[in-house]
C-alpha cells in the first residue's frame, strides 16, 4: 500500500470538511439574519405587556423608545 497517495485523499476529505463548515456557518448566519430582521422576535405588543406584568403602564414614547433599542441591538 502506498502511503502518500492515501494520505492527499484523507487530506483533501478533511479540507472538503472544513471548508464546508465554514461556507455553511456564513450562509445559515446571513440566512438567520435575514430572517430576523424580517420577523423581528419582539413586538410592541409583547412590549406592552411585559411592562404591565412588571407593574408599569407604559406610555408610547416608553415603548418607542424600547423597540428602537431592540433594533438597534439587532443589526
Amino acid at each position: 500500500m502506498e502511503w502518500i497517495p492515501f494520505l492527499l485523499d484523507v487530506l483533501k476529505v478533511l479540507g472538503g470538511l472544513i471548508a464546508g463548515a465554514i461556507i455553511g456557518f456564513f450562509v445559515a448566519r446571513s440566512y438567520m439574519k435575514k430572517y430576523m430582521k424580517q420577523n423581528p422576535p419582539i413586538n410592541e405588543q409583547m412590549i406592552k405587556a411585559m411592562m404591565q406584568q412588571m407593574g408599569r403602564t407604559p406610555s408610547q414614547k416608553q415603548v418607542n423608545q424600547m423597540m428602537k433599542t431592540m433594533t438597534k441591538h439587532m443589526d
